[in-house]
Parts: C-alpha cells; structure tokens; sequence
C-alpha cells in the first residue's frame, strides 16, 4: 500500500477572517428596529402583525423551498428574516394578510431562490416584492386611503401623494422635524427618519455597509430635486422634502447597498447610487408613480452587471512582444 500522502487544494480565498453572514442579518435587524418599532407605537398591532407574518412566511418559504429541493434548512442565516422584515417595513399597516403572504414568496422564491439563493439574487428581493405588488394592486398601497382611518394626533397623509395630486401648496402643512420623526403615512418602518438614519450608521460603523452608495444616493436625489425646485418652485417641492419623504431614507441604508444587486467597486458604486436617486426624483416629479424609489432601485439593479465593469487601469507597463 502507497504511503504517499494526498493534498487537498481549495480556491482562494484561503484565509477566512470569522465574520459570518448571521451575524451581519442579525446586526440588519437589528440596525432596522429603531424604525419598525416607531411604525408599530404609530399604527398598534395592525402594524406588529404586518411584520410578524411578513418575517414568519419568509422563513417558511424557505424551508417549504428546501424541503423541496432536499436540502437543510437555511432559516439560521437570518436571511428569510431580514427579507421578511424589510418587506413588511414597506407596507401600510392595513396589508391584508394574503398580500403579506404573497409579497413574500415573490421576495423570497422568485427574487432570490430561483436564482441559486443568498448571494446569488440580480435584483433586491424586497424590492422586486413590492413593485409587482404596486403594479397588481395599487389601491392597497394609497396610503392616503389605506391609513385614513388612523388618528395619531397630527397631519395623517401621505406627503409624496399630496404633492403628486395639489402641488407644493399642498405639503405646507408638513414641516421638516415632523417629517424626520416620522409624523406621515407611509410605510410601516419607512417613515421614521431618525431611527433610519441611526440604524444605517450602526451597520456603516460595524462595517457592514459601505458609505459610497448612500451617499452618492442621498446626494442624486438631493441634487435633482434641487434642480427642479429651482427651475419652478410653484411646481416642484424642495430637496429637503424629497429626502424625508416616500422610501428614501429605507431605500439609502437597507435596500441600494444589498450585496448581492449592488456593485462591488468604488465608481460603480457611486454611480449606481447618484443614477437611483436621479432616477427617485424624475418618477416622482414627472412619471406615474408617487414614489420612484421602487422602480429607481431595480432599474438600476439590472445595470449593476455593466457598472461593476468600470474598473481603475491595472497598473504597470505595456511591453510588446512580451
């Protein structure tokens, strides 16, 4: 019998530093509860359910997609529960549960694990969730509509709406503190700036975000809607306002910096941010749609494979006849 011995050869990487894809979910999780807590003291226990179910059918879909596919659980990652989490942060408060039911398999089986799983999705799933339920069934998501029947003390509409329908005359009623502390309709976890803000600054000095699409992103919108306002201030409402309002704030710390959809170097990054929030503030002020978060992040998901090409010259010499 041989002796020799036998060598196992991996690809690099070679050298693994610890970290664990749990624990930066964990970590998201954390980072977002500041915000779905503050949309659960808003709207009660609509709201907690909303998100309970949101997190719970993520995960069974999950499992239900692993069981048929005869693999082991993956549930532990936390990667069913930040998708169900951040889903749920999205809706009204009034959801009914069958569309909570149905966002979620689209956000977890057709968003992500069609295409292989974590790692793997070309759009955000979330996202992609949201958007097709939008286009389906767009009255559940008029949250002027949805959440008129709540009375939380102060103004209770949905500012993008009112600015969409009346004008900027329209959101005088709105000042900016109340905008940040979340004193507007909207989406169960999107509408408290501050707890936004605070979380995505957790996760950037955790390390678990990078800085350059939130900020090139924050930046586009800012600079766009600038730009509008200035061109006709009777028509087009200030920079400040499109920052605090819709799903500006959620999309800059939770949703543009998603792994998988979002470019891994520092020009595309910037690029792929400033395109999304020029493309936020062109949906909102001259297209169809209220907000153009939803559509700004997944166009510019589909451009991410392109972007991601923009890369430094390697450096060094041309030698011809090398």
């Amino acid at each position: 019998m041989s002796s020799q011995k036998k060598l196992v050869v991996a690809h690099a990487p070679y050298w693994h530093d610890g970290s664990k894809i749990s624990t930066k979910n964990y970590s998201i999780i954390i980072a977002a509860l500041p915000a779905a807590l503050m949309g659960i003291s808003q709207y009660g226990a609509p709201a907690l359910g909303v998100i309970a179910f949101a997190m719970a059918c993520a995960m069974i879909w999950e499992i239900v997609w692993s069981l048929i596919l005869g693999k082991g659980a993956t549930i532990g990652d936390g990667s069913a529960a930040v998708t169900g989490l951040l889903f749920g942060m999205l809706l009204p408060a009034t959801a009914p549960w069958w569309v909570v039911a149905l966002g979620t398999f689209i956000a977890i089986i057709v968003g992500k694990q069609i295409f292989g799983g974590i790692g793997f999705n070309p759009l955000n799933p979330p996202v992609l969730a949201l958007a097709m339920l939008v286009i389906s069934f767009k009255g559940i998501f008029d949250f002027n509509e949805s959440l008129c029947n709540y009375d939380l003390g102060f103004v209770m509409t949905f500012p993008l709406a009112d600015l969409k329908a009346f004008g900027p005359e329209a959101i005088a009623k709105f000042n900016l503190g109340d905008l940040l502390m979340g004193r507007q309709a909207g989406g169960i976890g999107s509408t408290f700036g501050l707890g936004l803000i605070v979380g995505g600054l957790y996760l950037l000095l955790r390390g678990y975000m990078r800085w350059e699409i939130s900020l090139s992103f924050l930046a586009g919108v800012f600079i766009t809607a600038l730009l509008f306002n200035l061109s006709d201030p009777e028509k087009y409402a200030g920079p400040l306002f499109h920052l605090l309002t819709g799903y500006t704030l959620i999309a800059a710390f939770f949703l543009l910096p998603e792994d998988s959809s979002s470019p891994a170097n520092f020009i595309p990054m910037l690029v792929f941010g400033a395109m999304a929030g020029l493309m936020t503030v062109l949906i909102r002020n001259i297209g169809a749609y209220v907000d153009g978060v939803v559509f700004a992040i997944l166009l510019m998901n589909l451009a991410n494979p392109l972007l991601d090409k923009i890369r430094p010259k390697a450096i060094g010499k041309v030698v011809e006849n090398a």
